[in-house]
């Protein structure tokens, strides 16, 4: 569910018209709704209330502090994968005695940052990553919180380049290595085994590699602790899946009723740590066209957002639904099929690559020069992986609460561009 809608043929976020919005602030501009961001975490804070989790929001996959600042007044935590993400959610006011950090290659400089700030743990990828720990932890006279990142794995049918819990994978360490490394810490004085992390890709559309993971999970923990650990977490990541196309995603609800048992007959608590399942429908990219153009019997609607400001179809064919901010057609329930009054559509960036494109082939009605465009599902890694290449300044970010809206992230200037950089 989220709460952009369709009034009079006009596109609103919440009770606000988005083509006020973009009038104010121009294009290209990223709108966030709150009231979504707050349905969805609610949804996830009452599917496993009966386990009392720890709902860390990943920051990696949104970061702007007034997300940061929406998560944390409604009660989320935080995972990341910086020191820099550390620093934001600190900005945010975070308590960071609840804070997860995940990553594979964590420097000492941030891992002694997160110990300074009494993280509730870290997710650890390798025994050289422990010793980091331990030794940093040792020269601040503190002891270091960690979970084994497991690989279980499991196929969770994850695009080739989101899929995280497959042998092959960069992440983690497969379950007897895990256990090698938990007889390690149980002798080291500087380290506490806290428990056990997985996280198996994104988006996971289907209940049943969760399933299959917290089961392992759970078996893993009682064998630390038949061994002496006093581990007492389960953290399955994130991953949860959203609506890109239609109405593919399931509720909170039937994850948690896959998870939620396993855990609470395991005696642990729960961590998880979701982004794009908050943030994912929560936000739009309204973009305005610059022209059209017809060439090798193509047409091309040639818009002001660009792969800087929006990667994910360039980089991992992503489908994002795209619909006139001002629709003399309705919006369709399905995106790929030809629609009645539109016709085959690639719409395009200004950036100098061929991969610059937003869709490719998409039934679209007629678009002019100045007309708004949305696209949608955007919330997550949109912004967040967004580059200045060819010397674009990035968007501006606004949030939305009803009838009212602040701007979270100014736009960037040309001077901005070169601010940090010396003749």
């Amino acid at each position: 569910m989220d709460y952009f809608h369709y009034k009079n043929n006009e596109l609103y976020c919440e009770e606000t018209r988005v083509a006020d919005l973009a009038a104010q602030y121009g294009t290209p501009l990223w709108i966030y709704s709150k009231r979504t961001l707050l349905h969805h975490l609610n949804q996830i804070q009452q599917a496993f209330a009966a386990v009392e989790p720890v709902i860390c929001y990943s920051v990696k996959a949104n970061s702007n502090l007034g997300i940061l600042k929406v998560m944390n007044d409604a009660g989320s935590s935080f995972d990341v994968v910086s020191g820099g993400e550390l620093y934001r959610v600190k900005q945010a006011g975070a308590d960071t005695s609840k804070v997860v950090f995940a990553g594979v290659g964590k420097t000492d400089e941030e891992i002694r940052f997160a110990l300074e700030n009494n993280v509730l743990m870290f997710n650890v990828e390798s025994e050289a990553e422990l010793d980091a720990i331990a030794n940093v932890a040792q020269s601040l006279g503190k002891v270091g919180p960690v979970a084994l990142r497991l690989n279980p794995d499991i196929d969770a049918k994850t695009h080739a380049k989101t899929t995280t819990g497959k042998k092959g994978n960069k992440f983690g360490m497969d379950i007897e290595r895990a256990e090698q490394l938990a007889e390690k810490v149980l002798a080291d004085k500087r380290l506490s085994l806290r428990g056990i992390h997985m996280h198996l890709g994104s988006p996971i559309l289907t209940t049943e590699p969760y399933a299959q993971a917290v089961v392992k999970a759970a078996e893993v923990v009682a064998k630390f602790r038949a061994r002496g650990h006093d581990t007492r977490w389960i953290n399955l990541g994130g991953g949860f899946g959203i609506n890109y196309r239609k109405q593919e995603a399931l509720p909170a609800s039937a994850y948690a009723s896959v998870i939620v048992p396993t855990v609470q007959k395991a005696e642990c608590r729960l961590a998880l740590e979701p982004g794009r399942f908050i943030v994912g429908n929560s936000g739009i990219l309204v973009s305005q066209v610059i022209f059209t153009k017809r060439e090798g019997g193509k047409l091309f609607v040639i818009q002001d957002a660009a792969m800087n400001d929006l990667v994910r179809p360039a980089m991992y064919d992503a489908f994002h639904r795209i619909w006139p901010v001002n629709a003399t057609v309705p919006p369709p329930e399905d995106y790929e099929v030809e629609i009645a009054g539109c016709e085959p559509t690639d719409v395009v960036g200004p950036i100098c690559e061929s991969g610059d494109y937003l869709a490719k082939g998409r039934s679209l009605p007629p678009m002019q020069r100045g007309d708004l465009m949305c696209t949608f599902s955007a919330g997550a890694y949109g912004m967040a992986m967004s580059s200045n290449y060819n010397s674009r300044p990035k968007a501006c970010e606004v949030l939305v609460d009803g009838t009212s809206h602040r701007l979270v992230r100014r736009r960037e200037t040309y001077e901005d561009l070169v601010a940090h950089e010396v003749l």
